[in-house]
């Protein structure tokens, strides 16, 4: 009997593990439209005609939609099916990626970035809600972190293999459209393989609890338990604080600033932001191991935003620094602003089991909004010398101390966010 049991437990976690990673694909999916601009940057500016500030404001356009549209999705997958939601979402990325490719007027590829931001609100969440389902809490911040892999998964395919590929094609377009592909694949996988839950007692008995639970307090009011606990705040500005590497070196400046600060070709840049996703993916990985195993989630997120801000300033200010160094710090700096992963299942933990998605929309509301301000602002900053084209060593650095000035107040936030000791507190 034991042995059945034995059994029966390994057949659930495979099956656990193959449903996590088949919705997070489209995470996957998503992370390389949003960081693909670092690749061809260049080659946008030239088609639609475009200084630095409208780069970052066609970049920011996935933001806008993402953060108009992440509360309203965090209470649809409380409340609906996730697969079918998730579905939904994957075919509006999809139209909305063929849009972007086939634009040859800006407004176009700003509403097909549009489509594609809106959708992207469903990624992250659709796969924190079925995880919550299919895996105990003191095992999410590491699931979490699997979850997160796949998402830099998409950033680092975004960068050197996107670029050679565009070099192969010798046309930014046809990648786009081959890129349209690859998220027709995924809606198939999504179709064959995504469960919402397990199909035994227990779980479709947390089901109709969480249901009654809904039922009984209504929008607004489960709204209001989420938007009015400080806790979901504090966890989300801490996120979009430590994240802005992604956006600024993985997703739009990074190749740039290597170029024309470092005085390196573009192709030993893609090498450095490549290598910084990597780092993204060992550190998520870590950090929720890490986590999980001592049982705290406060303390490993203090030490990250201590560690980011000494990292970016070596990269900021070392004189002389050699490729290897170059791309070593770009690996660190990926590996230590991880500890943003940490933020997911502490919310989770903080809150109802009946609002997980609700609840981690608020932090993900933090990130896209940082999402749309930042990149446009530093656009801004780096466009104050006059230089329209071309920028500066000093412009650059000039813009980059928005990143160690966001990780200090980051490392204050932190002491204000309350230790769930890997337990569900709500």
């Amino acid at each position: 009997m034991q042995d059945i049991h034995k059994q029966q437990k390994t057949v659930h976690t495979k099956l656990a593990w193959l449903v996590i990673f088949t919705a997070s694909l489209f995470f996957f999916y998503e992370f390389i439209q949003m960081n693909l601009f670092n690749t061809i940057n260049s080659q946008l500016r030239e088609t639609f005609q475009l200084d630095a500030e409208q780069i970052g404001q066609l970049f920011s356009m996935y933001f806008y939609a993402n953060a108009l549209m992440l509360f309203l999705a965090g209470n649809l997958l409380d409340r609906y099916s996730t697969k079918k939601l998730l579905l939904s979402a994957v075919a509006i990325c999809t139209i909305g990626t063929f849009f972007f490719a086939i634009a040859t007027q800006y407004w176009v590829a700003a509403a097909g970035r549009f489509m594609i931001g809106l959708s992207a609100a469903f990624c992250f969440l659709s796969c924190i809600r079925i995880a919550s389902r299919w895996f105990p809490p003191h095992r999410m911040a590491f699931v979490t972190g699997v979850i997160v892999t796949m998402a830099m998964l998409g950033g680092l395919v975004a960068q050197t293999p996107f670029a050679l590929l565009n070099q192969f094609l010798g046309n930014w377009r046809t990648g786009l459209m081959i890129n349209t592909a690859l998220g027709v694949v995924i809606f198939l996988a999504i179709l064959f393989i995504v469960q919402d839950r397990p199909t035994d007692a227990q779980a479709q008995e947390a089901a109709k609890a969480d249901h009654a639970h809904l039922q009984a307090l209504g929008l607004w009011r489960c709204i209001q338990l989420a938007a009015l606990n400080p806790q979901n705040w504090l966890g989300g500005l801490y996120t979009s604080l430590i994240n802005l590497p992604v956006f600024i070196l993985g997703g739009l400046w990074g190749v740039l600033y290597l170029t024309q600060v470092h005085h390196i070709t573009p192709e030993q840049a893609s090498y450095a932001t490549t290598v910084f996703f990597i780092g993204v993916i060992v550190g998520s990985l870590l950090y929720g191991w890490i986590s999980d195993h001592i049982e705290r989630r406060v303390l490993p997120m203090i030490i990250g935003a201590i560690l980011s801000l000494i990292v970016m300033l070596v990269l900021m200010y070392m004189p002389d620094l050699s490729l290897s160094a170059i791309i070593f710090l770009f690996f660190l700096i990926g590996l230590v602003t991880s500890s943003q992963v940490l933020t997911y299942p502490t919310i989770a933990e903080l809150n109802p089991p009946y609002l997980t998605s609700t609840a981690i929309s608020i932090d993900s509301i933090c990130i896209m909004i940082s999402g749309f301000i930042v990149p446009p602002f530093f656009g801004w900053l780096m466009e104050r010398s006059g230089h329209l084209t071309t920028y500066t060593a000093q412009d650059f650095n000039f813009a980059m101390l928005v990143m160690p000035i966001s990780f200090i107040i980051a490392l204050i936030l932190a002491f204000f966010i309350r230790e769930t000791y890997c337990r569900a507190q709500a």
